[in-house]
C-alpha cells in the first residue's frame, strides 16, 4: 500500500505570528537606536553645560578664565608655564590662539589648548590634559585627544575654545565673545599647526542639542549651526565667513550637505533640514556660546 507523504506548509496564523515576532525585533531594534541617539545628545548637552560651570568657578577662584592667567600669576598659582601676550595668557577675558595670524582655531596651542589644561589640573574636569605643546601634526584622532576632550557623540567629534572673528587678507576682528565648538576633528594641518575641523553631526543632532540647549533655530540665538574650519567660522553647505554681521539672505535648497534651509526661498526662515532623509545626513557643526566670563 503506498504511503502518502503530505508537505505541510504554515498555517496563517503560523505567519501571523512569525510576522509579529520580526516586527517586534525590528521594532526593538529601532527603539534601541532612538535611545542610544537620545543619550549622545543628552550627554553632550551635559559635557556643553558641565564646561560652562567649570570655566565660571575657575574664573571665581582665580580671578581669570582658564587658560588666560598671565604668566606670573600663573606660576604662583602652580598651573604649567606660558607665554606672553595674544594667545599666552594676557588676562584679556578671550581665549586666543597662539600668535597673531587670527582669530578662529588654534594655531600652534595657545590660551585654547591651555584652558582644558587648566581646568584638568585643578580637577574640574575630567581627563587628564597635560599639555598644550603640538609634538608634530598629528593625523588621527587618537593623538587629538591629548590636547581636546572627546564628545560624547562620538564619531571623531571633539569639543573646543575659541575667541569669536574672522580673518581675511586685509586683516583681523574680533567680536569679544568666547565659544565652544563641537564638530570633527581629525587632524592638525597647515605649517602653523592649526587644528582641521570639519562637519561630525548629523542634522537631527544637531536639531536636538539646539533645541535642548536653545531655541531650536540655527541661526539665532547662543547656539549657532557653524563652527571653526581653521581661521574662520564656516556656515556648513553656505560658507558665510564673517560672525560679526548677519548672515546674508541667500536661498538654501535641502540636500545632503545642508545643515539648514529655507526651502529654497529667501522670504522663508532658516531652519534644520530635519525634513531632509530624516535628519540622517552628516551635515552640521555646532557653536555655543560661553556662558563664563560674560
Amino acid at each position: 500500500m503506498a504511503k502518502h507523504r503530505h508537505n505541510q506548509g504554515f498555517t496563517l496564523i503560523e505567519l501571523s505570528i512569525v510576522l509579529v515576532v520580526i516586527g517586534l525585533i525590528v521594532g526593538g531594534i529601532l527603539v534601541g537606536q532612538n535611545l542610544i541617539a537620545a543619550a549622545g545628545v543628552r550627554a553632550t548637552v551635559s559635557q556643553i553645560e558641565k564646561y560652562n560651570t567649570a570655566a565660571n568657578t575657575f574664573r571665581e577662584k582665580y580671578g581669570y578664565l582658564p587658560g588666560d592667567i598671565p604668566a606670573v600669576p600663573a606660576a604662583q598659582f602652580g598651573f604649567i608655564a606660558r607665554g606672553t601676550g595674544e594667545g599666552g595668557g594676557d588676562g584679556n577675558g578671550l581665549i586666543e590662539m597662539n600668535g597673531t595670524c587670527c582669530y578662529g582655531l588654534g594655531a600652534n596651542g595657545g590660551e585654547q589648548l591651555v584652558f582644558w589644561v587648566d581646568l584638568s589640573t585643578v580637577g574640574l574636569i575630567d581627563g587628564g590634559f597635560t599639555t598644550a605643546t603640538f609634538s608634530a601634526h598629528p593625523g588621527s584622532s587618537a593623538v587629538v585627544s591629548l590636547y581636546l576632550p572627546q564628545a560624547k557623540l562620538g564619531n571623531g567629534n571633539y569639543i573646543y575654545v575659541f575667541s569669536g572673528g574672522w580673518a581675511d587678507n586685509s586683516g583681523t576682528t574680533s567680536n569679544g565673545v568666547n565659544y565652544y565648538g563641537l564638530s570633527n576633528v581629525l587632524q592638525f594641518g597647515g605649517g602653523g599647526g592649526y587644528l582641521s575641523s570639519n562637519v561630525g553631526l548629523t542634522v537631527a543632532q544637531a536639531y536636538a542639542i539646539d533645541g535642548k540647549i536653545d531655541d531650536g533655530m540655527p541661526l539665532t540665538g547662543n547656539t549657532l549651526a557653524a563652527f571653526i574650519t581653521g581661521n574662520n567660522w564656516t556656515w556648513p553647505g553656505v560658507g558665510w565667513p564673517n560672525i560679526n554681521i548677519a548672515p546674508p539672505t541667500v536661498a538654501v535648497t535641502p540636500a545632503a550637505t545642508s545643515c539648514f534651509d529655507n526651502g529654497g526661498n529667501t522670504s522663508n526662515t532658516m531652519k534644520y533640514s530635519v525634513g531632509y532623509s530624516n535628519g540622517s545626513n552628516v551635515a552640521c557643526g555646532l557653536t555655543f556660546k560661553m556662558q563664563a566670563g560674560d
